[in-house]
């Protein structure tokens, strides 16, 4: 039986964003590319669930954030699917855990890392927390329970993540070239030894704003271009609107990226 999964990042709800002197996020249209993305989830694509990888917003305060994050976790409502969420680094430095969960509306899930099963498949969540400038790290206790969590199954295993758990290459990345403390998780050698250890299928991420593939011992590691990302080197921009479909099958996964960046990728089930 094939689960179909879709897959959206980095959404960025918020005022406009520069880096660089340059317009690189072009946040204004966030809503639209949302309402897009639901429109094609509900009319074309129809899967069996949306996970949406985090940073929904582009934080500015306590209370701009708390209205940007429930205008785009409505939004996201609309698709007539299973919505799962992940906590991007933008989503907590304003709002605390407690404001997150509410706003995802699953009292099943009591902290930003949990797990779950559907069609057949084992899925764990990872909150990857950012120290700004400093390094991403999912903490002693979280990997712990990583250990826990993915021996605890004999299902066939997916990871979903803000940050990467990959060694990219990051030259020509507008964002984190020469930054790999700020976008890699710190302790990536040891989740990826789990990940080898009990035969994850495939690890998905966003946050760094750009389509990448990595294939580490056999599994491989996707990275999602942000929805709101500029294509173009400046205002008035092109947004990338990504997103992904993923196709999980008895034999193999099919990745294909959607939005003015197309790829695909297929991998062979072990």
């Amino acid at each position: 039986m094939e689960l179909v999964v879709a897959l959206v990042s980095d959404l960025h709800f918020g005022p406009q964003a520069s880096f660089g002197g340059k317009l690189r996020k072009l946040t204004g249209d966030a809503p639209a590319l949302t309402r897009a993305f639901v429109e094609r989830m509900n009319e074309v694509t129809r899967p069996d669930l949306v996970v949406n990888l985090g940073d929904d917003i582009e934080d500015e305060g306590p209370e701009a954030d708390r209205a940007r994050y429930g205008e785009c976790i409505a939004a996201l409502r609309g698709v007539r699917a299973e919505l799962f969420h992940v906590a991007g680094n933008h989503d907590v430095i304003h709002l605390s855990e407690a404001e997150l969960l509410s706003a995802w509306g699953r009292p099943e899930v009591t902290r930003l890392h949990y797990s779950f099963d559907r069609g057949g498949y084992h899925f764990t969540v990872l909150h990857t927390r950012e120290r700004k400038d400093h390094d991403v790290s999912v903490g002693p206790e979280q990997l712990a329970w990583l250990a826990e969590d993915l021996a605890g199954t004999s299902l066939p295993k997916v990871v979903l993540m803000h940050h990467s758990a990959a060694d990219q290459d990051l030259r020509g990345n507008r964002w984190f070239e020469g930054s790999p403390h700020i976008c890699l998780v710190r302790e990536r050698r040891a989740m990826r030894k789990l990940f080898e250890e009990h035969g994850v299928l495939a690890v998905f991420n966003g946050h760094l704003h750009w389509n990448h593939l990595d294939v580490i011992r056999g599994i491989p590691y996707v990275t999602l271009q942000s929805l709101i990302e500029n294509l173009d080197d400046d205002a008035p921009g092109r947004p990338a609107a990504a997103h992904a479909v993923v196709r999980l099958g008895p034999k193999r996964v099919v990745v294909e990226i959607e939005g003015a960046e197309r790829a695909r990728y297929q991998f062979d089930r072990r």
